[in-house]
């Protein structure tokens, strides 16, 4: 199983540097948010950068920069049932628990279970359609004791 973990500051900025892209405070500051966070919205993310007072940036520029960050695989995405995407620091296969009352986010970390599944669903055919990936997300709502996955 392949796992790839958020690339640390330095990282990221060869990262950066590898697709011609500047090292800008906003960059630097969405990645430092990211790093925080674990999985963030755009506005989320503006507002932990905000938070810190560190640099000027819109809703709509960490957005972009996210999006941007998902394409070259430093992030995945996902769409909440609220209709927003969020941004997921971990690019390593892994279950995903959607708390669905309060939309976040939390990684299941079974390598077992996602072994068995991709086994499993490796071996099936679908026809018209070759299997690319398996992306397996739970969703839950809280109960009224207070449990942590």
């Amino acid at each position: 199983m392949t796992t790839h973990k958020c690339p640390n500051m330095e990282e990221f900025k060869r990262i950066l540097r590898r697709h011609s892209l500047k090292v800008t405070p906003q960059r630097v500051a969405v990645h430092e948010a990211m790093m925080s966070l674990g999985h963030a919205s755009a506005d989320m993310v503006a507002d932990a950068i905000k938070a810190t007072d560190t640099t000027k940036v819109t809703v709509a520029s960490v957005y972009n920069i996210l999006t941007q960050m998902a394409m070259l695989g430093v992030y995945q995405y996902r769409l909440s049932s609220n209709n927003k995407m969020y941004f997921d620091v971990n690019t390593f296969k892994h279950i995903h628990f959607y708390d669905q009352e309060n939309h976040v986010y939390k990684d299941v970390i079974d390598d077992e279970l996602v072994a068995l599944i991709e086994s499993h669903l490796g071996r099936k055919k679908f026809r018209g359609y070759k299997l690319e990936n398996i992306d397996i997300q739970l969703i839950g709502r809280p109960t009224r004791k207070k449990y942590t996955v």
